[in-house]
Formats: C-alpha cells, sequence, structure tokens
C-alpha cells in the first residue's frame, strides 16, 4: 500500500509540475477536461494517496532505519 500510494503521489507532483511550468493538466488532456468524471476520480485517488503518504512520516523501525542504526561505522 505504501508503494503504490508514493507511486500516485509522484504521478500527481508530476502532473502539478506540469501545469506549473507549461500550463498543461495531463489528467485532464488524457480524460477529458477537469471536471469529467474520469478526471475527479483519477485527483480524488491521488489525493487520498497523499493523506496515506502523511502516515509514512511517522513510521518508525523501517528496514532501512533500522541498517543505519546497526552498521559499523566505516
Amino acid at each position: 500500500m505504501d508503494t503504490a500510494a508514493l507511486i500516485l503521489t509522484i504521478v500527481g507532483a508530476i502532473n502539478w509540475g506540469l501545469v506549473s511550468v507549461f500550463q498543461f493538466d495531463l489528467v485532464a488532456w488524457l480524460c477529458g477536461g477537469q471536471t469529467a468524471w474520469l478526471s475527479r476520480v483519477i485527483y480524488g485517488i491521488v489525493a487520498l494517496a497523499g493523506l496515506w503518504c502523511i502516515s509514512l512520516l511517522f513510521k518508525r523501525g523501517t528496514h532501512r532505519d533500522t541498517d543505519v542504526q546497526h552498521r559499523p561505522a566505516t
């Protein structure tokens, strides 16, 4: 679930970057406009993924954190 949320959040960030730099909304272009039902569903899913990613900020004891703590100094 974490990986899927991160991928969707990255897709959303890229879309917002396109909007910012080129004034081009890829999701709207692919789905028939910003107000099309499919666009709204995609925007909603990306928003939920972003909210899920907030929980990643508060996770402790991930594999990566554990490896760094127990690795001998070089």
